[in-house]
């Protein structure tokens, strides 16, 4: 018999129809790992999470948002980090990518994005104290060897193009290449030509180095 703490679902319409309550229920702690601020791509789930993550911080809340450099490379991504430091959410960079793309809410519910399937991602919502510690635990690791993102935003940075931006965001996902290819929508061949011409740009001799130097850079359009 299934668990009923822990629940599948697929595409974000099904979560927010399914758990959407919960992410304006925090009441002592919001943490958000994610690749960049577009991890929640639907309009109706960028909603709920902004009803935590992109409001001021009420007394007695702590909100930690965690992302790759991936965040950093359009404009209005990084005004909208810079106006959530400025609304009390702390906000550090990950170089490298991140194991996993997740909520914890008051460390009593989690979500945690998994694969694309088709069009729709799937999302795991659980309330199981071991499975949320486990996960509450890396993110706290990661978050320790991460850095604030003040310094990035300052950072001065080459421009790369909309193709170059996109190529950089895949990289920063940590998926395999042809499920980038697949995802963008282009040949493997292509893509892979794509990220040379980037590291290239980038003056990187791995995609690894791309990633690190593209966040220290701040890269924007």
């Amino acid at each position: 018999m299934a668990d009923e703490r822990v629940i599948t679902v697929r595409g974000e319409d099904e979560l927010v129809r399914r758990a959407g309550h919960l992410f304006a229920g925090a009441r002592t702690e919001f943490v958000c790992a994610a690749t960049d601020l577009e991890t929640w791509s639907r309009t109706t789930a960028r909603m709920r999470v902004a009803s935590v993550a992109g409001r001021n911080v009420p007394a007695g809340l702590t909100v930690r948002k965690l992302y790759t450099p991936a965040a950093l490379v359009v404009d209005e991504q990084r005004a909208q980090l810079a106006n959530a430091v400025a609304s009390g959410i702390r906000v550090r960079i990950c170089a490298a990518p991140l194991p996993h793309e997740t909520i914890v809410i008051d460390r009593k519910v989690m979500i945690l994005a998994g694969a694309v399937r088709g069009a729709d991602r799937e999302f795991t919502v659980t309330t199981l104290p071991t499975l949320i510690d486990g996960v509450y635990a890396l993110f706290q690791a990661t978050w320790d060897g991460a850095d604030e993102v003040d310094g990035w935003l300052r950072a001065d940075a080459p421009r790369l193009d909309p193709t170059g931006r996109t190529v950089l965001r895949a990289l920063a996902s940590g998926l395999t290449d042809e499920a980038a290819a697949r995802r963008l929508g282009m040949p493997l061949r292509t893509y892979r030509r794509r990220v040379a011409e980037l590291l290239r740009e980038l003056g990187s001799e791995s995609r690894f180095q791309a990633g690190l130097r593209a966040g220290n850079l701040g890269l924007n359009r």
